[in-house]
């Protein structure tokens, strides 16, 4: 059997090529999600107005199937990781909200200020504020006012569990509507949280968020597992058991603190994973974890049916 090819003409060709990547061209003239910074005049705390002087959040709101309405009652604040000395803003953040987006929720990825130009409490500040926000505009995004959690990696993991144990329940009096409003999350998702100084990398982030030689009792108020209550949020927590950089203990201090004090929890330890899988989307084992997650989320109403 003989073969043979047409040649193509130069401009049908050029022809060709527009073609195949218009929806490349689309994709990327695709206008990009609204950026808000937490305090438009001015963070407290703030040594400048560069951009890493101003705390913002990235908001992803679900887009409505054709001929419905946007299921948007849940609404998530995000912290990449970075051991509080940069943010992983793609894989630990922009493709999380993606994801959640998937599944129906709104989703706000925080950009929070760093050491060691920032130290403890101004992340701190930083997530209470992203939550008071999310709480005080709940109508304008569609979210239910007590279905709002935090989701951290690593050190935004850590970020995340000092919120939801440092929260308080807003200040009625303030000028600004926002602060008069509670930073408790409802919920928390930890995926490889530092919670105490247990790894190497758990040790430098403490070391950014405090400097090189804090006062103990400030490293004690922030190992979080020591400051869980009855009041802390529901938790969902996964890690790896050879994460030699965030020491998986760091999970499991956190979840026995939970239990102690009857908080509803979730843990789940793979064998295999390292630290920073993200979502793990090309790793067939390790990506199964986002399942269970949606899965806990649906048990708790979370998701809508």
């Amino acid at each position: 059997m003989s073969m043979s090819f047409k040649i193509v003409s130069q401009s049908k060709l050029w022809l060709v090529l527009l073609i195949a990547l218009c929806p490349l061209r689309m994709q990327a003239e695709e206008p990009a999600p609204p950026a808000i910074r937490l305090w438009p005049g001015g963070a407290p705390l703030a040594q400048g107005t560069a951009d890493e002087d101003q705390p913002k959040l990235t908001i992803y709101i679900p887009k409505a199937a054709p001929g419905k309405a946007a299921m948007t009652k849940t609404a998530v604040v995000v912290c990449p990781g970075g051991a509080y000395a940069m943010l992983a803003m793609d894989h630990e953040g922009r493709q999380v909200a993606q994801w959640l987006n998937n599944l129906g929720v709104a989703a706000f990825v925080l950009q929070y200020r760093l050491g060691t130009r920032y130290h403890h409490p101004a992340q701190l500040m930083d997530a209470a504020r992203a939550l008071r926000y999310v709480r005080a505009h709940a109508n304008e995004f569609h979210v239910a006012s007590d279905r709002i959690g935090i989701w951290g990696f690593s050190a935004g993991g850590h970020l995340a569990s000092t919120a939801g144990t440092h929260f308080d329940g807003g200040d009625v009096n303030a000028a600004d509507p926002v602060d008069r409003v509670s930073s408790r999350p409802d919920f928390m998702i930890l995926a490889y949280p530092v919670i105490d100084p247990l790894g190497p990398a758990a040790v430098f982030s403490f070391q950014q968020l405090l400097g090189e030689h804090p006062d103990p009792k400030l490293v004690a108020s922030l190992s979080n597992d020591q400051q869980v209550t009855p009041q802390t949020p529901p938790t969902f927590l996964v890690h790896a058991d050879d994460d030699a950089g965030v020491l998986p203990e760091n999970s499991v201090n956190f979840y026995l603190a939970l239990r102690k004090e009857h908080v509803p929890a979730e843990m789940h330890i793979y064998q295999f994973g390292g630290h920073g899988f993200g979502l793990a989307p090309l790793d067939p084992v390790l990506s199964s974890w986002t399942a269970r997650l949606a899965d806990w989320m649906r048990g708790r109403n979370l998701l809508q049916p």
